[in-house]
């Protein structure tokens, strides 16, 4: 019997739906926000698209987190009538779905027309241009993510206020707390063995009911296909157990955001480290320092990769873990790139800025285009911040955008973000931001309402 994960090609596809004797299989693709769409396909309809490709509603290149449609897309609108976009099935991303017997998935992605402006195919692109440089990426996600006693239905009839967290009051790397819930644990990290997204560690992290899951380190199109699927059913798994999961970049005011770390390294032609020369201070080679300042240089211009949510911004605030410059440091947690020294093996960046929120694709793409950049042009970073980041003032063009909609307009009008993801794509992504910031400033918050309605 072929296993899921050792589908390569579109005749092992075919051979393990055989198999299985499956009348349908389910196939999904995601979306600008990250968001899996997809739908069971009947096991006929499955292999004549395997060979030619299927048509799917562009609308979900469309619409928004609550499928809203934005009124500022060129790619499509009612101006286009939201037409069917052309979709290729990639069979080597094939999984077992745990909760649904013998079931499979499928990951697809847009192609033709649609393909400038498709997530997955954005980061591929960035790959390939990595591979012409000399390059394979190797990166990691890591995710903080809480967890409530509470249903799709619970946190609505609450207006999501005075949720019940899984646990309570901060407690960090607790053998308490992972011990009393051993089983969700357990289950967790199952379903990462079970669908590939492997996690080198769980624990729990500061605050009530909060995780960080740290996924293995894959090849980098790999390793966005593993964020992403960890998100959806880690989501799916958390409503299967009554319970929510949430990878909101912040939440509540009164606890830490959630970040979405990013892991990255390169490899030469050879199959070894180019970010690892011994005898360098901090082990750090030319290619890794060209590569550094490139991320450091284009971190304000691709931020809205990174943080693509107005929420993105209420993280980004002094003391909770988040940069507000485009720092770095060796082994330093208050920068926005944190240089890692090791070994051949473990030379890295951690990328810090990321944020739970960010589609997993999108936020590799601008984190490997950046320091591609970098080298590409021989750039050299600032001086390393020594202590606390915080509590130091930074040169102005490190300042990071406060706003969804500041980040937004430096990726429009980015050229080195046109360069990199192509002026479809920019278009297209800057826009889908701005409808975002347009449609928080409909809301009146509570906030407002406290402080102006009597007063003002």
């Amino acid at each position: 019997m072929l296993m899921p994960r050792d589908v390569r090609t579109i005749a092992d596809a075919k051979l393990i739906v055989e198999e299985r004797g499956l009348s349908h299989v389910k196939v999904g693709l995601f979306d600008i926000d990250g968001i899996m769409r997809g739908k069971y396909m009947s096991k006929e309809k499955f292999f004549s698209a395997l060979a030619s490709g299927f048509a799917f509603c562009d609308v979900v290149l469309g619409w928004d987190c609550k499928d809203q449609l934005y009124d500022n897309g060129k790619y499509t609108g009612w101006h286009t009538g939201y037409p069917d976009a052309p979709v290729r099935i990639l069979p080597q991303t094939c999984r077992a779905l745990p909760y649904e017997g013998d079931m499979l998935l499928f990951i697809a992605e847009f192609s033709d027309n649609a393909e400038p402006i498709c997530p997955r195919n954005t980061l591929k692109r960035v790959l390939e241009r990595a591979k012409s440089q000399g390059f394979e990426v190797i990166a990691a996600l890591e995710y903080e993510f809480f967890i409530f006693n509470e249903t799709p239905e619970s946190v609505r009839a609450k207006n999501y206020q005075n949720l019940t967290p899984l646990t309570p009051d901060f407690f960090g790397y607790s053998m308490i707390r992972n011990s009393v819930h051993a089983d969700l644990h357990h289950q967790i990290l199952d379903l990462g063995e079970q669908m590939d997204f492997p996690l080198e560690g769980l624990h729990t992290e500061t605050g009530p009911g909060v995780l960080e899951a740290a996924i293995a380190h894959d090849q980098a199109l790999n390793a966005g296909d593993k964020a992403a699927l960890f998100k959806t059913f880690i989501k799916v798994w958390a409503q299967r157990n009554n319970l929510m999961a949430t990878f909101m970049a912040k939440w509540s005011p009164d606890w830490p955001g959630q970040s979405g770390h990013i892991h990255i390294s390169l490899k030469d032609a050879q199959g070894k480290s180019a970010f690892y020369q011994q005898g360098n201070e901090h082990g750090m080679s030319d290619i890794q320092r060209h590569f550094l300042a490139g991320q450091q240089r284009f971190m304000p211009e691709f931020i809205a990769m990174i943080a693509p949510t107005v929420n993105s911004y209420s993280r980004m605030v002094p003391g909770l873990w988040a940069p507000l410059d485009a720092t770095w440091g060796v082994e330093n947690r208050t920068t926005a790139l944190r240089v890692i020294p090791g070994t051949e093996k473990s030379q890295r960046i951690e990328y810090r800025l990321g944020a739970a929120d960010a589609n997993p694709y999108l936020a590799l793409a601008a984190v490997i285009a950046s320091g591609l950049i970098g080298i590409e042009e021989k750039l050299e970073p600032l001086p390393q911040i020594k202590g606390n980041a915080y509590q130091q003032s930074h040169p102005a063009e490190l300042a990071l955008p406060s706003t969804l909609f500041e980040a937004a307009t430096q990726f429009k009008q980015s050229k080195a973000a046109i360069e990199m993801f192509g002026q479809n794509f920019v278009e297209h992504f800057s826009a889908s931001r701005e409808w975002e910031e347009r449609e928080y400033r409909k809301h009146v918050s509570d906030w407002e309402l406290s402080r102006y309605f009597e007063i003002i």
